[in-house]
């Protein structure tokens, strides 16, 4: 039988993200129990940060580091410190303020949970990877999603929709020379590839068919951006033909796009994202830069066209 919170769908999400984290949180406390650690899995995020810094740290540097509120930390540097794993002193140039670093036994704790975190990284990711492989992609979207607006504007302060994106339908596929087609033709000088003028006129056999995909963005009920997804072999996909309209460019729609195609390899057990484009769009190459790829030479399963000057990478292993 469904539970009530279940039922109740978006409108109980809060407390279903809550419920999963004290099961979370409960488990990782049970595990460092039966290890014989005195440790809390809610002290985490807080001991790590102090641990991995290279000097002693405020409350607010903390609390920025981690996206913790400042009484929250303070809270769980307290209980640290009952534990003797950190010392909190007057900031020597500000009386106002507390610096904080780990003791002795508290970096010789780090010491022996560096151990511990192997293991429990491995089983947090079967855990995570049974709801999506990309969880906590989706998750960072989620968080985006409040800081760009917050659920009280959403209600009070209802806007446009935002983009959407869909995958490939057969009502779709015009929208992809159309998209495309002139951006490609302008880059080109109104000279396409062989490859271009096949892929554009039939997305569905040149990618779908061969193991890839076809997004499109849509915005108020129109198509305002496309993007492929070839298959280069089981392990690798390459994005082509990433395209938004001008007009709908500051709604993040490129964005969107590039975190569906990697959403899908990561669906599809893939290790790496790969591209080819041209020096002519700076814009573009930010964004990829932002995204996490990398230059590097092209694999063997890729096709080189006569106007790559680029070529990027995106590991996802």
């Amino acid at each position: 039988m469904t539970d009530l919170i279940t039922q109740l769908g978006p409108l109980a999400g809060a407390t279903r993200f809550r419920r999963i984290s004290e099961m979370l949180y409960a488990d990782g406390d049970k595990l460092y129990e039966s290890l014989g650690f005195a440790f809390k899995a809610s002290w985490f995020p807080v001991f790590y940060a102090l641990a991995s810094g290279t000097k002693p740290q405020t409350i607010l540097e903390l609390a920025g580091s981690i996206g913790y509120t400042h009484i929250h930390v303070r809270n769980i540097l307290l209980e640290l410190e009952a534990g003797g794993l950190v010392s909190i002193k007057i900031h020597p140039t500000d009386k106002r303020a507390r610096q904080i670093s780990l003791t002795a036994k508290g970096r010789k704790r780090f010491e022996q949970l560096r151990e511990v975190w192997i293991p429990f990284t491995k089983a947090l990711k079967q855990v995570l990877d049974a709801g999506h492989p990309d969880i906590l992609n989706s998750l960072g979207r989620i968080e985006q999603a409040l800081i760009h607006k917050p659920l009280q504007e959403r209600i009070t302060k209802p806007e446009a929709p935002e983009p959407v994106v869909v995958d490939y339908r057969p009502s779709l596929k015009k929208y992809f020379y159309k998209l495309a087609g002139p951006w490609l033709l302008g880059v080109l000088d109104g000279q396409l590839e062989d490859e271009d003028r096949f892929t554009l006129r039939h997305p569905d056999k040149a990618y779908l068919a061969e193991g890839g995909f076809v997004f499109f963005a849509v915005y108020q009920g129109r198509p305002v951006g496309c993007v492929a997804l070839k298959r280069l072999d089981d392990q690798r996909f390459e994005f082509a033909k990433l395209f938004v309209d001008p007009m709908a460019r500051k709604l993040g729609v490129a964005t969107l796009l590039i975190q569906r195609c990697i959403t899908r390899c990561r669906e599809n057990g893939a290790t790496q994202l790969w591209l080819q484009t041209t020096m002519r769009m700076p814009e573009a190459h930010r964004l990829y830069d932002k995204l996490g790829f990398l230059d590097k030479k092209a694999p063997k399963a890729m096709t080189v066209l006569q106007r790559t000057e680029k070529i990027m990478v995106l590991p996802l292993a």
